[in-house]
Protein backbone atom coordinates (compact mmCIF):
# COMPACT_ATOMS: atom_id res chain seq x y z
CA UNK A 1 0.00 0.00 0.00
CA UNK A 2 1.16 3.32 -1.15
CA UNK A 3 1.72 5.77 1.98
CA UNK A 4 -1.14 8.92 2.27
CA UNK A 5 1.22 12.05 0.47
CA UNK A 6 -0.12 15.21 3.00
CA UNK A 7 -1.65 18.10 0.87
CA UNK A 8 0.38 21.44 1.69
CA UNK A 9 -0.16 22.93 4.85
CA UNK A 10 1.30 26.53 6.45
CA UNK A 11 3.17 26.26 9.63
CA UNK A 12 1.01 26.21 12.09
CA UNK A 13 -0.25 22.83 10.12
CA UNK A 14 -3.78 24.07 8.99
CA UNK A 15 -4.37 22.79 4.78
CA UNK A 16 -3.68 25.68 2.53
CA UNK A 17 -6.56 24.10 0.54
CA UNK A 18 -9.71 22.99 2.21
CA UNK A 19 -10.25 20.98 -0.83
CA UNK A 20 -7.59 18.82 -0.23
CA UNK A 21 -9.10 17.72 3.02
CA UNK A 22 -10.11 13.66 3.37
CA UNK A 23 -10.70 11.45 6.11
CA UNK A 24 -7.57 10.09 6.10
CA UNK A 25 -6.08 13.36 5.86
CA UNK A 26 -8.11 14.25 8.97
CA UNK A 27 -6.26 10.89 10.86
CA UNK A 28 -2.73 11.89 9.95
CA UNK A 29 -3.02 15.60 11.62
CA UNK A 30 -5.30 14.31 14.40
CA UNK A 31 -2.20 11.62 14.96
CA UNK A 32 0.48 14.49 15.19
CA UNK A 33 -1.21 16.12 17.92
CA UNK A 34 -1.75 12.86 19.95
CA UNK A 35 -5.40 12.38 19.02
CA UNK A 36 -7.43 8.93 18.03
CA UNK A 37 -10.18 10.01 16.22
CA UNK A 38 -13.35 8.58 17.70
CA UNK A 39 -17.45 8.86 17.22
CA UNK A 40 -17.29 11.90 19.09
CA UNK A 41 -14.53 13.47 17.18
CA UNK A 42 -16.31 13.04 14.04
CA UNK A 43 -19.44 14.65 15.09
CA UNK A 44 -17.59 17.55 15.96
CA UNK A 45 -15.29 17.68 12.56
CA UNK A 46 -18.77 17.22 10.05
CA UNK A 47 -20.86 20.23 12.45
CA UNK A 48 -17.83 22.11 11.50
CA UNK A 49 -17.32 21.07 7.94
CA UNK A 50 -20.91 22.00 7.67
CA UNK A 51 -20.72 25.38 9.55
CA UNK A 52 -17.75 26.20 7.14
CA UNK A 53 -20.06 25.28 3.75
CA UNK A 54 -22.71 27.41 4.86
CA UNK A 55 -21.13 30.56 6.14
CA UNK A 56 -17.80 30.29 4.13
CA UNK A 57 -15.47 30.74 7.42
CA UNK A 58 -14.55 28.56 10.50
CA UNK A 59 -16.16 29.87 13.68
CA UNK A 60 -14.11 32.74 14.26
CA UNK A 61 -13.45 32.13 17.98
CA UNK A 62 -13.62 29.62 20.65
CA UNK A 63 -16.17 31.25 22.27
CA UNK A 64 -18.51 31.41 19.20
CA UNK A 65 -17.33 27.99 18.54
CA UNK A 66 -18.51 26.72 21.80
CA UNK A 67 -21.54 28.41 21.32
CA UNK A 68 -22.11 26.80 17.70
CA UNK A 69 -21.73 23.59 18.85
CA UNK A 70 -24.31 23.72 21.57
CA UNK A 71 -26.88 25.18 19.37
CA UNK A 72 -26.27 22.10 17.36
CA UNK A 73 -25.73 19.24 19.43
CA UNK A 74 -27.26 20.74 23.05
CA UNK A 75 -25.76 21.54 26.51
CA UNK A 76 -24.06 18.41 26.84
CA UNK A 77 -21.28 18.85 23.75
CA UNK A 78 -21.99 22.28 23.26
CA UNK A 79 -19.69 23.39 26.32
CA UNK A 80 -15.80 24.13 26.60
CA UNK A 81 -14.90 21.37 28.92
CA UNK A 82 -16.54 18.69 26.47
CA UNK A 83 -14.28 20.02 23.24
CA UNK A 84 -10.98 20.19 25.54
CA UNK A 85 -11.07 16.88 26.35
CA UNK A 86 -11.57 15.93 22.29
CA UNK A 87 -9.09 18.73 21.14
CA UNK A 88 -6.89 19.77 24.04
CA UNK A 89 -4.94 23.39 23.74
CA UNK A 90 -7.42 25.64 21.80
CA UNK A 91 -10.12 23.19 21.00
CA UNK A 92 -11.45 25.53 17.85
CA UNK A 93 -8.04 25.92 16.50
CA UNK A 94 -7.63 22.37 16.79
CA UNK A 95 -10.53 20.89 15.63
CA UNK A 96 -10.55 23.62 12.54
CA UNK A 97 -6.91 22.62 11.61
CA UNK A 98 -7.80 18.25 11.92
CA UNK A 99 -11.34 19.23 9.67
CA UNK A 100 -9.48 20.52 7.02
CA UNK A 101 -10.44 24.69 7.55
CA UNK A 102 -8.82 27.72 7.92
CA UNK A 103 -7.62 29.07 11.54
CA UNK A 104 -10.13 30.55 13.16
CA UNK A 105 -9.69 34.27 13.08
CA UNK A 106 -9.53 35.11 16.79
CA UNK A 107 -7.68 31.96 18.28
CA UNK A 108 -4.64 32.61 19.64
Amino acid sequence: MKPMTMPIRNNEGFLEDAGSWTPDVAVQIASEDGIDLLQPHWEVIDFLRSFYQKFDMSPPSNRLFVKAVKEAMGEEKGNSIYLMQLFPGTPAKTACRIAGLPRPTNCL
